[in-house]
């Protein structure tokens, strides 16, 4: 299990994740508790922190959903993290920061942000003081933190124990008996990313061991390393997320796999005399939320102007990533996870 039983009592006692920075950087804005936008080499960057996840605020926000709705306290949030930066300025100049990457690799997430934690003039990082202070849930729904995820751990517990904002009762409770108020699904969410993060822990040690092989569906380059290798007549097994269907003229099927670059993304074509096979998996099933949301699909990959494509007769092919959640039976209190 990933959210060990930790006991410890610790305000900034746990070791830092990385060193003082040796680089810093001009923060230029802060949109909310996880998204920051900074200066770096004369070009503005948004970075989506890592292994962390604030709840949605209120204003220019629609309603979110119900796993993540717009909340009071995620308006709070983003109010605290503003004057915590504006609080780090110094001599009228902005506040400054430092980045890290998990094994120095730089990558981008969804709307082109660059994927990072975010290190503190002092060594501090910023991604686990949220989590320490319970702005955030250790949010692994993308895979256990690479940089230091024990500390994550140790944070979420400790935060719980100590019930600091999401994990306090009274968090996002009206203040008037029966007016409406949005509270996060906590119980639910966390065995959900749980299963999610055993299936991508899983991945990771295979995919170390045969990168030519075991392949991410939501990178180029590892697509690129599946393609060369299907180039010498060899199958990859690709491991990712359904984005989307379509059907295609002729009846065939086309399964879009989330990536990180959608120009690069993979394609799963499906022809149209072997769709009844496949009605049997339910593939839909793995968009939906509180489920196993990973696959492998085995093939070989070809690479093109529009990305990477792999087709696929038989259903065979295709397996679950990973465990599926275990729900609580019944609805638990904010301190077990609201």
């Amino acid at each position: 299990m990933k959210r060990l039983s930790l006991c410890l009592s610790f305000a900034w006692s746990l070791p830092l994740c990385a060193q003082v920075p040796s680089q810093l950087f001009d923060v230029v804005r802060v949109i909310d508790g996880d998204t920051i936008h900074i200066e770096r080499d004369g070009k503005l960057e948004k970075l989506r922190l890592l292994s962390v996840d604030t709840e949605e605020k209120i204003s220019n926000f629609s309603g979110g959903s119900a796993s993540k709705p717009a909340t009071v306290f995620g308006e709070e949030c983003a109010l605290w993290a503003q004057e915590f930066f504006d609080a780090l300025a110094k001599d009228g100049e902005p506040a400054r920061v430092g980045l890290a990457f998990p094994g120095g690799l730089e990558k981008r997430g969804g709307f082109g942000r660059l994927l990072c934690h975010v290190i503190l003039p002092d060594g501090r990082d910023f991604n686990l003081l949220l989590v320490e202070l319970g702005k955030s849930p250790y949010f692994d729904k993308y895979g256990a933190d690479e940089i230091c995820h024990e500390a994550f751990v140790a944070a979420e517990e400790n935060a719980r124990k100590q019930q600091l904002g999401i994990w306090n009762p009274a968090t996002n409770r009206p203040e008037t008996p029966g007016a409406p108020a949005a509270r996060r699904p906590y119980g639910r969410l966390l065995p959900w990313w749980q299963a999610r993060s055993d299936a991508i822990d899983v991945f990771r040690k295979r995919n170390r061991e045969d990168p030519g092989h075991v392949i991410d569906a939501a990178w180029p380059a590892s697509l690129e390393a599946g393609a060369r290798t299907s180039a010498k007549g060899e199958e990859v097994e690709v491991f990712g997320e359904i984005s989307r269907f379509f059907d295609e003229d002729g009846g065939d099927w086309t399964i879009l796999f989330h990536a990180s670059d959608p120009e690069r993304a993979l394609r799963v074509r499906i022809g149209a005399e072997h769709r009844p096979a496949f009605a049997e998996l339910e593939l839909a099933r793995f968009q939906e939320e509180y489920r196993q949301n990973y696959v492998y699909v085995r093939g070989k990959l070809t690479e093109s102007k529009r990305g990477f494509s792999l087709r696929c007769k038989d259903p065979a092919a295709w397996h679950v990533g990973g465990p599926e959640p275990v729900m609580p039976p019944e609805p638990v209190g904010a301190g077990a996870g609201r």
